[in-house]
């Protein structure tokens, strides 16, 4: 068995970021996905790092960001924010996220990794419309990512498998399960319950900031499902190459969030995926990503 609580505090120390300049804070780094930076740690210290910024306490109502640079799990993110309006409502930052890396000489040259605009709004009344929420089967019927996993671990390469049976700090629930080895070919649109339990009640700034987090798992992938590969597909190369996302309506990542997702179009080795998340007949958010897909010989 492994210790979720302590999963949820590195969640936790992932936001908490240090300000280390006048509107410039430092993020640390932690080993999500691989040896590379989790596009979901970037957009959630991010996020963190303008909210940090701001007057008066405002939540985010829209983000638009670009992964410009795959970076290290092994320093540090450093985010700088620049104020681009306060109005009386409307708050915008940008926000430039950066390692960096040393030439031949030993010098420390900067590079961006992630940059984002993000725009603030307090929640007001007004005009009211959504669709209603997609019908799924409930959670409490549903089988564990991490149990589905233990299905499927015989036929992955031994070298993965210890990755491969790692838990996720986002405990995460499939409403229709797909072979991660072996994929059939299928319409490309999935969808996963999934939630954040023991966080306990956290500010606005950092249940955005893991929504966020958490919207980056699975998005990409739907792309590939029409062509029957997945990310264990020998030669593909993979990754989030934007993001945005629009919040609307509040919401408790400690309960159930419906995570429906799915691809219109995959062109010139990028596939455009769209995500809504739901909690309680509520649209609290909608995501859109566009990810590489390049599969070489």
């Amino acid at each position: 068995m492994f210790d979720y609580k302590q999963l949820v505090d590195q969640l936790l120390n992932t936001v908490k970021l240090k300000e280390v300049a006048p509107d410039v804070f430092e993020g640390e780094s932690f080993d999500y996905v691989g040896k590379r930076i989790f596009g979901g740690q970037v957009l959630a210290q991010a996020i963190m790092a303008a909210s940090h910024t701001l007057n008066e306490d405002k939540p985010c109502h829209s983000l638009h960001g670009y992964f410009l640079r795959g970076g290290s799990i092994n320093q540090p993110v450093i985010y700088k924010v620049r104020h681009l309006r306060d109005g009386r409502s409307l708050s915008a930052r940008e926000v430039t996220a950066i390692q960096y890396k040393e030439d031949q000489q030993g010098n420390k040259l900067e590079q961006v990794v992630f940059t984002m605009i993000a725009s603030f709004s307090p929640m007001e009344g007004g005009l009211d419309y959504q669709e209603e929420m997609p019908a799924y089967p409930p959670p409490e019927d549903l089988e564990s990512e991490q149990s589905l996993k233990e299905h499927h671990v015989g036929s992955v390469p031994e070298p993965l498998r210890e990755r491969f049976m790692r838990p996720r700090h986002v405990e995460i629930k499939p409403v229709k399960p797909r072979d991660p080895v072996y994929p059939e070919p299928m319409e490309p649109k999935q969808a996963n319950w999934l939630r954040i339990r023991e966080l306990g009640e956290q500010p606005v700034a950092i249940q955005q900031a893991l929504l966020a987090f958490s919207s980056d798992y699975y998005l990409v992938g739907t792309g590939l499902m029409s062509h029957g590969i997945s990310f264990m597909t020998k030669g593909l190369q993979a990754a989030s190459i934007d993001h945005s996302m629009h919040f609307h309506r509040p919401f408790d990542i400690n309960e159930w969030l419906l995570y429906d997702m799915w691809s219109d179009t995959t062109s010139h080795s990028k596939g455009l995926n769209h995500g809504q998340f739901w909690q309680n007949g509520n649209l609290v958010a909608t995501v859109q990503q566009e990810g590489l897909m390049r599969l070489r010989g």
